[in-house]
């Protein structure tokens, strides 16, 4: 899918998640990317995101990285659960 085809779907609504600044977009980041970028890029992106955070944790003043990483590692589990249910 074409990044111009995502950004159209309207994917994200009431019961989107996240901040609020995700929410005032019209569609999620997430959502976007998911769509444009194939399994395995989808799937490196999580988990290069479950590293970043992870090793980022107690560094950055203000950040919540433990709820971060987990965040990620939920999605990357629904993924993989979901592509076994296939």
């Amino acid at each position: 899918m074409e990044i111009e085809e995502a950004m159209t779907l309207g994917i994200v609504g009431a019961d989107s998640h996240g901040p609020a600044h995700y929410k005032q977009m019209g569609i999620e980041p997430w959502a976007v990317m998911e769509s444009v970028l194939t399994r395995e890029e989808w799937i490196g992106y999580l988990k290069g995101n479950i590293i970043r955070y992870a090793m980022r944790q107690g560094r950055k003043e203000g950040t919540d990285d433990v709820a971060k990483a987990k965040h990620y590692q939920q999605k990357l589990d629904e993924v993989l659960r979901d592509n076994h249910n296939i």
